[in-house]
């Protein structure tokens, strides 16, 4: 049949952004293209081989299904992506949980580790280990390296619980800030400069502060450069599982090709391996071995490594071997960014006021914020109509704003100020700068950000349309002279007082 014209394409499309609307990005619009619809197969070309998987594995259905709608037939959609070369150039990526972290450890995972029989010898038996032993030349990662002392495959299944690289998790859709410059400044050293820049990355943070996120771009970053790389991704808890696997299987000598013939070994939350001395004790010697060879190791935790609990002190010095960098919780403009960046990626606008409402009420993490994001997709779906902050407050579980017995609205602050310090409404949203106008205004803007539900552009707006960091700004002026400034506390009590008997609050 002909190719699937691209008025087709863009209905399907539209079906994926009504039906499916969590899942629509913005790259499926400038990356993907349609192909041959034939025998019942449309085919769907993608830019790259890690769209190809996370589409396939996690897309498929939903892309099946607006297929189906638009044609009226039973059609099935499949991703391709065309080689980079002649040679099979799919990413070759491993990975052992479905979301980059750790599945939850079954209760009896110690004891089958504590009940395993005697591991076959390591390769290095040595317990020590001096880094400053002479080493090999760095590997050529674009180049495939000999897999002849294989053993041989099929035996032992270690793709059972394939993980998918998210396009979403790049280096480009990284928002750095404060608190994780170094963590992300790190990444792109490793991934420019695998195996000498940085060996081994521990990165460790607390949840949904982007570890994992870094992890995957280092991985993209380098399949880009080096599609051939050898790349192992897995979860601390799948290493164990395939570990305890193995030994029982009696296939201790595949395991261990499985992972220690890598470029680069990438695990996520490694502090699982705490308590668990027979997988301390392998994946000591798997490091050992990766090391001695040049090979990038990079590893995530939500502790640094001197306080994950019962970690032997020979990993945790070599944890530590290369660099130790955190991630922390995101400052405000930082989450702004985040909450711009990920709508944009949805092809989802924004009002700046709904962006720093969200910012403000979402604080811990940029996983709260992409919830939030989610949130607001899905009611703008049903009202069908363009969000606003009523609609950001309904989406984020927070009752309307309307004005209620008791209740502080701007009208009252002004009203208090103003008769306070003999000024006019005009002046206050005025662009003159005289101390007599400045200080009101920035009262105004302390009491409206204490007393009001207001975003901080709303404040700004109402106040002449200044933006939020001129609130910012005066709500610090008004704090550090509160606590530094003898004679003015009164002065805002007195207008508390005053705002108080307006809204009824006191009689």
């Amino acid at each position: 049949m002909p190719q699937f014209d691209t008025t087709q394409w863009q209905k399907v499309l539209e079906v994926l952004k009504e039906r499916h609307a969590p899942i629509c990005r913005q790259w499926f619009y400038d990356d993907l293209s349609p192909g041959q619809l034939n025998n019942g197969l449309l085919e769907i070309h993608t830019a790259t081989p890690v769209q190809q998987n996370y589409l396939q594995k996690r897309c498929l259905e939903p892309f099946t299904e607006a297929a189906q709608a638009v044609t009226g037939q039973l059609v099935a959609a499949r991703f391709v992506c065309e080689p980079v070369s002649t040679e099979d150039s799919s990413p070759s990526v491993d990975a052992s949980s479905s979301n980059g972290h750790a599945p939850l450890v079954e209760p009896e995972l110690a004891d089958l580790e504590a009940n395993l029989p005697p591991t076959p010898p390591n390769s290095t038996e040595q317990d020590a280990f001096t880094p400053a032993a002479s080493k090999p030349e760095p590997i050529q990662l674009n180049k495939s390296r000999s897999h002849d002392a294989r053993p041989a495959t099929g035996s032992f299944d270690f793709d059972n619980e394939s993980m998918v690289l998210s396009p979403d998790n790049s280096f480009d859709h990284f928002i750095s800030g404060p608190n994780n410059q170094l963590a992300y400044a790190a990444a792109v050293a490793v991934a420019n400069q695998p195996g000498t820049a940085y060996n081994p990355l521990f990165i460790h943070g607390g949840v949904g502060l982007g570890k994992t996120h870094l992890l995957q771009a280092i991985c993209q970053s380098i399949l880009t450069k080096n599609p051939h790389t050898q790349i192992l991704y897995v979860s601390c808890d799948a290493f164990m599982n395939q570990f305890i696997a193995c030994v029982q299987a009696g296939k201790m000598d595949e395991f261990r090709h499985h992972y220690r013939h890598v470029d680069l070994l990438v695990i996520d939350d490694i502090h699982f391996l705490a308590n668990r001395e027979r997988s301390q004790e392998e994946f000591f010697h798997t490091f050992n071995e990766l090391y001695q060879s040049n090979r990038q190791i990079v590893l995530s935790s939500d502790a640094p490594p001197h306080e994950i609990p019962h970690l032997e002190d020979r990993l945790v010095s070599r944890f530590q071997w290369g660099l130790v960098a955190t991630v922390s919780k995101p400052s405000f403009e930082t989450r702004v960014a985040i909450v711009k960046a990920k709508a944009k990626m949805r092809g989802f606008e924004l009002p700046d006021a709904v962006v720093e409402l969200v910012a403000q009420r979402r604080e811990s993490n940029a996983r709260e914020l992409e919830g939030a994001i989610k949130a607001l997709q899905a009611q703008q779906m049903i009202q069908k109509r363009p969000v606003d902050l009523a609609m950001a407050r309904q989406a984020l579980g927070e009752p309307a704003v309307a004005p209620q017995a008791n209740q502080t609205t701007l009208q009252h602050i002004v009203d208090a100020v103003t008769r306070y310090y003999n000024v006019k409404l005009s002046d206050l949203q005025s662009r003159r700068r005289f101390k007599s106008i400045v200080e009101p205004r920035q009262i105004c803007m302390y009491l409206a950000r204490e007393r009001t539900r207001f975003s901080l552009e709303e404040i700004g707006g109402f106040f002449g349309g200044r933006d939020h960091t001129t609130v910012m700004h005066s709500v610090d002026v008004v704090e550090n002279r509160l606590q530094n400034e003898a004679g003015f506390p009164p002065q805002i009590k007195q207008l508390l007082e005053e705002i108080d008997r307006a809204t009824g609050a006191v009689t």
